[in-house]
């Protein structure tokens, strides 16, 4: 891991000050850090700035600070935050390009603004998407630095960050019922998400090293699907209303539509299952 943030701790008041070569700056949710892993990866950062929740995402690439701590997204910069980003001598930032007021601001510092979500019609997957913004080849697969052997059980995340992405709770609990024959299905949720029995966890850490462990995942087109593909296990993800063809998770995956019964998912998971 690079060494930006320990250098700057030991900075003494009224130094030089050091250069950096490059910051990161990537704003979004769990599954949009996740498809522009590889993006990121190749350009090699000293120091990412990202949500306080996908810090666990991105550090083993490069230090990695609280997006919103470094007062990045206030309407005034701070001269605090502005010290920080002048080190730098290049900054790609996935924020602030629609934002004429944020780029003036910055207009004398080193920024190349890139566009954060994939446009609509995109004719490419997420992940090749942002890889090409930065100039890397496409076809690379999202990995988190976690191994684990298979422990034997499934999972299943009913949800999404919309409901309309949602396969019907129901159709997720006849999935269970089916697979459970073969091998023991443990649920899981977010800290807001309602489901008695859950298995949930107060960071990402603990969730990728949970999911890393599990025989086979099922899910929606959602942030937790894109982590269990990164981590290494095979994922049953079922679409709806968004297009695979852009957002489906990359490695060992197979998708299914919300019209697929419920026999056929768990048919799915118990093939894939390691």
């Amino acid at each position: 891991m690079k060494m930006a943030n320990q250098v700057r701790e030991k900075l003494v008041p009224g130094g030089p000050v050091p250069t950096f070569q490059m910051l990161v700056i990537r704003p979004g949710a769990i599954g949009d850090a996740i498809v522009s892993l590889p993006a990121v990866e190749f350009l090699a950062p000293d120091e990412i700035w990202c949500p306080e929740q996908n810090i666990p995402l991105f550090e083993h690439l490069a230090p990695a600070r609280s997006f919103y701590a470094t007062g990045l997204d206030n309407l005034t910069l701070p001269e605090t935050t502005l010290e920080r980003l002048r080190p730098f001598r290049r900054i790609v930032s996935w924020y602030g390009a629609q934002r004429e007021d944020f780029r003036r601001q910055v207009q004398t510092l080193p920024f190349e603004f890139h566009q954060a979500i994939p446009p609509e019609g995109c004719s490419m997957h997420a992940v090749d998407f942002y890889l090409a913004q930065v100039g890397a080849p496409p076809g690379a697969v999202p990995r988190m630095p976690i191994q684990a052997p298979p422990a034997g059980y499934a999972v299943i995340h009913p949800f999404s960050g919309s409901p309309r992405k949602n396969w019907p709770l129901e159709r997720f609990r006849e999935t269970a019922a089916i697979l459970q024959r073969q091998l023991p299905v443990h649920w899981c949720a977010g800290p807001e998400e309602e489901l008695d029995g859950a298995v949930r966890f107060p960071d990402l850490r603990g969730l990728a090293r949970w999911l890393a462990a599990a025989s086979v995942y099922i899910g929606n087109d959602s942030g937790i699907s894109h982590l269990a593909a990164a981590c290494g296990v095979p994922v049953v993800a079922l679409f709806g209303p968004t297009d695979p063809r852009m957002w489906a998770p990359r490695g060992r995956v197979h998708v299914l539509r919300f019209e697929t019964p419920p026999a056929q998912v768990a048919e799915a998971a118990r093939i894939l299952a390691r």
